[in-house]
């Protein structure tokens, strides 16, 4: 395993967590969900909900440069990262308190991930 897969799967895990974290913040701003334009309009003119798909589209494209030069089967477990990112994410934006249980269960995770990669 390379430092250069570590890296791009690193960078694509941060993606995907901003573009779940601006997502989240967007539909908050988006207010009850109605079928009219108005609705529609404010959706598609909130600033975060265009920055969720520039990082969904931008960690895709890592994600197409780390399945063109590395096996999946070592890649996709690694993917398992964006798990701590996004707890922690839940801890900074969002101020969500997350439990014990939750961080072990994500550590058990990530020691599978490294017997699986290993």
């Amino acid at each position: 395993m390379t430092w250069l897969l570590i890296l791009l799967i690193s960078l694509q895990s941060v993606l995907l967590v901003a573009a779940q974290v601006f997502l989240k913040i967007s539909v908050q701003l988006f207010g009850t969900f109605s079928w009219t334009i108005s609705y529609f309009k404010n959706v598609f003119t909130t600033w975060q909900f265009a920055a969720s798909g520039l990082c969904a589209l931008s960690g895709m494209i890592v994600w197409m440069v780390v399945l063109k030069r590395f096996e999946f089967s070592v890649a996709y477990p690694l993917l398992s990262i964006s798990y701590v990112i996004g707890l922690i994410a839940a801890q900074l934006f969002f101020h969500e308190t997350i439990p014990l249980s939750r961080w072990i269960g994500v550590a058990i995770i990530m020691i599978g991930v490294y017997f699986v990669v290993k």
